[in-house]
């Protein structure tokens, strides 16, 4: 069962506003003073009141503007790790209405290239990241891992054989390589112990996305689910704000900080 925070956000906003607006509007005149703090209110009451704003404000904050989410796995490597902690911008692709999804202002679309959180479409309450590569309109290509698009090869550099520490050290042995999806290039990593998945060949319809992990041979994406609808969008992650990484939760000395991932922009 996963936990809805947003759901459950806008029923406590809910809930204390109309405690606080029943109590304003048909109790707080008929109630009798107190001698030494005026009128005496419920408990209930004060809580709704001082609680409100600040469940409105993060309301309004995480379904509209930024809303924190943390990588929980290993498929956006090398860019980025289990365990970051990314900010996600609400507003570039439109604002919508919380829990129900629909757009209600705004006409941004993602562009090739931009690392999106979406909801899964086979489970719409899972929130996934990967990045985009096919747009509306694309015919895309994925053979022996390589990706092609409108017929066009994209261009791909070996770097280095990747060598890490940490929670980093898992994809150790793999190829890191520089993808020019667009102008400006993202690192992947491809493992060469890996077959290659099955041959791709689609044209993207409108309303719809094609997405990747970087982390090519250890990632479910678009391979193997399918399009990313437009409703099911969630933002674009342009920020690391926290690294915090363990193998095991309740291992609390093993917990590590990268400090230098810290602050991080997302490309």
């Amino acid at each position: 069962m996963t936990f809805d925070f947003t759901a459950l956000l806008v029923l406590l906003t809910a809930l204390s506003g109309i405690i606080w607006a029943l109590d304003a509007l048909f109790f707080a005149r008929h109630r009798k003073p107190s001698a030494s703090q005026g009128r005496a209110e419920p408990l209930i009451v004060d809580y709704a009141r001082s609680l409100f704003p600040v469940f409105f404000i993060v309301l309004v904050l995480r379904s509209f503007v930024i809303e924190p989410f943390r990588i929980p796995s290993a498929s956006m490597m090398p860019t980025l790790l289990r365990g970051d902690f990314i900010l996600v911008n609400k507003y570039d692709y439109g604002i919508r209405l919380p829990v129900l999804n629909t757009r209600v202002f705004g006409r941004g679309k993602p562009q090739r290239g931009d690392v999106v959180v979406f909801r899964y479409p086979e489970d719409p309450a899972v929130p996934f990241i990967k990045r985009v590569v096919g747009v509306p309109g694309d015919r895309l290509q994925y053979q022996n891992k390589q990706l092609i698009i409108n017929g066009q090869e994209v261009k791909v550099e070996l770097q280095e054989v990747y060598q890490r520490d940490g929670v980093a050290s898992r994809e150790n042995g793999s190829h890191l390589l520089e993808e020019s999806l667009t102008e400006t290039p993202h690192q992947i990593l491809i493992n060469p112990l890996f077959a290659s998945p099955l041959a791709i060949d689609t044209h993207i319809p409108e309303g719809h996305y094609f997405v990747l992990g970087d982390n090519r041979d250890n990632s479910r994406d678009s391979r193997y689910w399918g399009l990313v609808p437009d409703e099911n969008l969630v933002g674009r992650a342009f920020y690391i704000w926290m690294n915090w990484s363990s193998d095991s939760f309740f291992d609390l000395p093993s917990w590590d900080v990268d400090w230098g991932r810290i602050g991080s922009a997302i490309e």
